[in-house]
């Protein structure tokens, strides 16, 4: 990789479940795979929130996360992404406060506006608001979360000298992280506030046309706020199912794509051209891309290795990769994706076989001297035992 590559990894679970299966099986399935990311060395789960559509059927997130601690050991757990204009800023945090203890310091808070306009309605609320909300809940939650005394006043909370019991568990505090997609909206906040900023559409034509547009938002705000720039910290989501070929991988994505096609069919009320058949859906993903879902990433550890090498160099660089988890293929197939990932493609992004690639070459450019000493001593001894004794 000309840009280095990602050196975290791990999943972002909507979760995108069929509306025609079984919730509670689909639900426990997600925490199966957080236990599974775990025992393969991923770095990160984050779980989202949301209420209507059918599809994306957590509605709690912290709940996952309290769940899916006990299951594991390492993994770091957030929140992917709490809606901030759906909560009153202080009891979220106090929410949050409580994970961190719960998971020893394992939980992390992701934070958007809010993404389906249907929960929204439901809750009374204008979307047009929506951004305007977010920036006046995070404004408050970070320096309640950092210990801070907070008084302020919004036309949709309140807050008089508010402080939370708890302190951080540990002394870095709980990591804070804003969606960002195209808009500079989330860029220019964590930036502001001196937080972590997760990309989400990342392989979107608009979403990835706007990362490095998005980074210069936040570098910029940023220094002008007086906050440490750390590529480490920038989290991009895209999409990808891997298999030992192409062809194999596509056939197993092609078991539940069009599943996933009812999910934008459903919210707009309208048939899709390109749904007219399994094939067709996945090649419109492949190449065109779905909205959010971005351009697909079908096929081999080394097309994973490609694409993440393509979004590095648009970024110039970026510190966590994250899988949409899609739930396309079966669960064993699901479950062979993430094994490949782990055995090819983190060992590649994060160098980790330099030192054994240079062994072989070292040995295979000495290899007269090693090996010519070798048989010459294995002559000498053969040699040596043909004497006749005296």
């Amino acid at each position: 990789m000309t840009v280095p590559g990602p050196s975290r990894f791990g999943a972002f679970i909507a979760p995108y479940h069929d509306p025609a299966g079984n919730p509670s099986l689909q639900l426990r399935r997600d925490l199966e795979l957080v236990e599974l990311l775990d025992q393969l060395g991923y770095d990160e789960a984050w779980f989202g929130e949301h209420h209507s559509g059918a599809y994306e059927i957590i509605a709690s997130p912290e709940l996952m996360i309290a769940a899916a601690a006990e299951r594991t050991k390492r993994i770091r757990l957030g929140t992917g992404v709490n809606s901030l204009s759906y909560h009153h800023p202080y009891v979220l945090a106090d929410r949050i406060m409580q994970l961190d203890h719960l998971t020893m310091g394992r939980a992390m808070l992701g934070m958007g506006p809010g993404q389906l306009p249907s929960d929204a309605f439901m809750m009374g609320i204008d979307p047009l608001r929506q951004r305007d909300m977010m920036i006046e809940a995070a404004e408050v939650i970070a320096p309640l979360l950092r210990g801070e005394v907070v008084t302020r006043k919004t036309d949709w909370f309140e807050l008089s000298e508010a402080r939370l019991q708890l302190r951080p568990f540990s002394p870095e505090g709980i990591e804070l992280a804003v969606a960002s997609t195209s808009s500079p909206t989330g860029a220019t906040l964590a930036g502001r506030l001196g937080l972590a900023m997760l990309s989400l559409a990342a392989t979107d034509p608009t979403g990835f046309d706007a990362l490095d547009a998005n980074w210069n938002h936040f570098e910029r705000t940023s220094i002008e706020h007086g906050h440490p720039i750390d590529r480490s910290r920038w989290r991009v989501v895209a999409s990808m199912h891997l298999a030992e070929t192409r062809e194999q991988a596509e056939r197993e994505m092609e078991h539940g794509v069009l599943t996933l096609c009812g999910y934008f069919e459903g919210m707009g009320n309208r048939k899709l051209p390109w749904t007219n058949s399994a094939r067709e859906a996945l090649t419109h993903w492949t190449t065109n891309g779905y909205p959010t879902f971005g351009i697909a990433t079908v096929g081999t550890p080394d097309d994973a290795i490609a694409t993440i090498e393509k979004l590095s160099a648009k970024t110039g660089g970026f510190g966590t990769f994250l899988f949409l988890a899609h739930n396309c293929a079966d669960w064993a197939a699901t479950k062979r994706s993430y094994e490949l990932f782990a055995e090819y493609v983190i060992p590649a992004c994060r160098r980790m076989n330099v030192g054994r690639d240079e062994s072989i070459g070292w040995v295979g450019q000495n290899n007269e001297k090693f090996f010519g000493a070798m048989q010459q001593a294995t002559r000498e001894a053969i040699a040596k035992y043909k004497r006749p004794e005296a």
